[in-house]
């Protein structure tokens, strides 16, 4: 059977001869694959992998499906974690492993991050499904700009963290849909810093309330609370606030629509000229790619169907099958990519 690689668990056994575009030799046929060599195929930008027939049919269950339930115990969590910040103005270590730990344990183990980011949702208010998620997307960044397992999950736990500080912010002023007078702005924008204050009294980990202060920071200064620009932005900080801006983006606000997974990658490399960090931006984007493959396309002309590859020169405009047809939205003047579904 072949199977795209961010499908591909572990204990899958390579039933072919593994090569790469440049016919370099990556695996041999009866390979046992573990979580390393899944990796080496990604780096070597391989697509598809033969497998031996798996004997269950679990496979075909979405895996980012099996991190619903520790997901919505996370956004739960997050909620009383939060009252608890608000009443004694820290947040237990102990508490927050509690909370988290089942969740980020998992983490590992999912690789589709396309599918994460489609399935996981839940009812509770935006302010604690949206931590969940930056929580999640930190881990994997991190991950993926080579940082070590610890310094991954610190970041993540900032990431969980990231928006504690509303915590002291009146619900009514978070929630407001008409437009914000400069007291209520300036009031809002003060958020980072109580969440630094809780954050470094509840933990005493620098990087953790550093990242937690500076994620609304901005690479060209247009940022806050204070608006530094650069490398004066701590390196986790930059981290969270892509990963703030693409959970943000997928979201339904009261003052706005979500957007789809695509358009938010497109926003996100616009944005790395500017206010993100390039290096962050660009490797999320890479590693986001491949997931695409295979999820449904919604196209502005009404037409949908399933993404076949990624186009190498405008990467958010790939080449979908619409039954027995293909279209390269690349070629396609004035046809979007509107909406992306598993």
């Amino acid at each position: 059977m072949q199977v795209h690689v961010a499908d591909l668990r572990s204990g899958d056994v390579v039933s072919r001869d593994i090569f790469n575009a440049y016919g370099l030799f990556v695996l041999p046929a009866g390979t046992q694959l573990s979580e390393s060599e899944i990796a080496k195929l990604f780096q070597h930008q391989i697509d598809y992998v033969d497998i031996e027939p798996r004997h269950s049919d679990t496979g075909n269950v979405p895996t980012a499906l099996r991190l619903k339930p520790m997901f919505e115990s996370a956004v739960a969590g997050s909620e009383l974690l939060y009252r608890e910040a608000l009443e004694s103005g820290v947040v237990r270590e102990e508490q927050m492993d509690e909370v988290f730990r089942p969740l980020t344990d998992r983490l590992p183990e999912e690789r589709d991050v396309v599918s994460m980011l489609l399935l996981l949702n839940s009812e509770a208010e935006y302010t604690f499904n949206h931590a969940v998620r930056v929580g999640m997307l930190a881990y994997y960044i991190t991950k993926w700009l080579d940082w070590s397992e610890e310094e991954a999950l610190t970041v993540s736990k900032a990431g969980f963290l990231c928006d504690i500080g509303k915590c002291r912010i009146d619900p009514a002023l978070l929630n407001k849909t008409d437009p914000l007078t400069e007291e209520e702005y300036r009031m809002i924008r003060k958020y980072p810093i109580f969440g630094y204050e809780i954050v470094k009294r509840s933990f005493k980990n620098e990087l953790m309330a550093k990242a937690v202060l500076q994620h609304l920071e901005r690479m060209d200064g247009s940022g806050h609370p204070y608006g530094i620009k650069g490398e004066d932005i701590h390196e986790a900080a930059r981290v969270l606030a892509v990963a703030d801006v693409c959970s943000a983006m997928i979201s339904t606000r009261t003052y706005r629509e979500r957007r789809d997974l695509l358009h938010v990658l497109r926003e996100l490399n616009r944005l790395s000229f500017n206010e993100l960090d390039p290096t962050v931006v660009h490797t999320f984007i890479r590693r986001l790619l491949p997931f695409f493959v295979g999820k449904t396309a919604v196209l502005s002309n009404g037409e949908s169907g399933v993404i076949v590859m990624t186009n190498p020169t405008d990467f958010f405009r790939p080449l979908i099958r619409c039954g027995e047809t293909f279209i390269d939205v690349s070629r396609q003047q004035g046809v979007e990519v509107v909406d992306i579904a598993m």
